[in-house]
């Protein structure tokens, strides 16, 4: 029989992992000041780009020395515009989870071609082995896995004083989780992800090492226009000042500014940290009672706070085969959007089988709590719904 349908929904329904919902209180009106119809490389359009890059380092607490800039291509074009200027001169220690670290693994050792270069991996829900890492060499790693909903628990792994530099993709972590700047060469993320800005732009830090290393390495290979950081050897200062590579949306520029004015507003970065923390908290309350669902991370000091994942637990739906788990977990999304409670929760297709829900800065608590009894009353529907059929 199934349980007795919830009566209170979430205000907010958006529990997408990317574009991911806007903060508490946007609205079109927000963006009244965005520079429109204007070139960016006005004095106005630098203006406002200077401002989110000065800001972000602000808000974030990035080291002196480090520099900041907006580049073209959601956070995937930060990751590449990094591995296609600074790996080359050493092999490197990839370590893959998930969707995103696979890829840049294929980038790697397909089309960068970088000798004697090492995969770290696991399944999905694990860590790879981080002892094993040599920092003798380069290192790549996704700080936050964002379709597996594992993140490294710190960065003590990393030594202060190595040969190597270290690049994190941190798309889903920053603005979320302490990232420990000193330990990193290079960090890329993107406004859409923890800050619900609007997407196609990326954010790439570069530490004075990576600084350095750009004018001192050319790699054995052609680098498109959009990445080239360099001119003649020298770093092209003006990225890091807001004189973008291409064009930019002063539109998403605005809504950028928007958000970083909110998270000044409600505390800062500890705010952001605490919110995400609080609806995972929630989540992990309602699993310890679940007779449905467990983590697909089983390891709490591992578990990501903005992208949550979910799977199934019960024998007689595991012991399925994933195609039919699949059809399960698409049911319960296509149920919950039907209510008008939930969009765009179920996992990544190439994920385990599951739900995901997205839990970044953005998002209120409140509606997270909301979510989960429409979640245990969506899965015994889909059951049924698909037993019928």
């Amino acid at each position: 029989m199934i349980k007795e349908k919830p009566l209170n929904k979430p205000v907010c329904m958006n529990f997408s992992s990317g574009p991911c919902t806007k903060r508490p209180g946007w609205s079109a009106n927000s963006l009244d000041h965005a520079l429109l119809g204007r070139s960016h490389r006005s004095k106005e359009g630098k203006i406002k780009l200077k401002s989110a890059i000065d800001k972000t380092i602000d808000i974030l607490g990035i080291p002196d020395g480090y520099k900041v800039g907006i580049v073209a291509g959601s956070d995937t074009g930060a990751i590449e515009m990094a591995m296609w200027n600074l790996l080359g001169s050493k092999p490197v220690e990839i370590l893959a989870w998930e969707v995103f670290g696979n890829d840049w693994k294929k980038d790697i050792i397909e089309q960068l071609k970088i000798p004697n270069s090492t995969p770290h991996t696991a399944d999905f829900g694990y860590l790879p082995d981080l002892a094993k890492v040599n920092f003798n060499n380069d290192v790549i790693f996704t700080w936050n896995g964002t379709t597996a909903g594992v993140k490294v628990p710190n960065a003590d792994w990393i030594p202060e004083e190595r040969e190597g530099l270290v690049l994190c993709d941190a798309t889903s972590a920053v603005f979320a989780q302490d990232v420990e700047w000193t330990k990193l060469d290079v960090v890329t993320y993107s406004w859409q992800k923890v800050l619900g800005g609007e997407a196609a732009h990326g954010i790439i830090v570069l530490s004075p090492k990576a600084l350095s290393h750009l004018e001192n390495f050319s790699p054995n290979w052609p680098i498109p226009k959009i990445f080239r950081l360099t001119k003649e050897n020298k770093i092209i200062e003006g990225v890091f000042r807001g004189e973008t590579l291409n064009t930019p949306s002063m539109l998403c520029v605005e809504d950028y500014l928007d958000v970083l004015n909110w998270v000044e507003k409600i505390g800062g970065l500890s705010s952001c940290i605490a919110r995400a923390n609080k609806s995972l908290s929630n989540i992990e309350s309602w699993i310890d009672n679940s007779d449905f669902f467990d983590f697909l991370c089983d390891r709490a000091e591992s578990r990501s706070n903005t992208s949550v994942c979910l799977k199934f637990n019960k024998a007689d739906i595991i012991n399925k085969d994933e195609e039919w788990q699949r059809k399960l977990a698409k049911e319960i999304g296509s149920i919950l959007e039907e209510e008008e409670v939930a969009f765009d929760i179920v996992n990544h297709r190439s994920a385990p089988p599951g739900l995901r829900i997205w839990t970044g800065a953005t998002v209120e608590s409140s509606d997270v709590e909301k979510l989960l009894p429409w979640i245990d009353w969506a899965y015994e529907k889909a059951l049924t719904n698909i037993d019928s059929n």
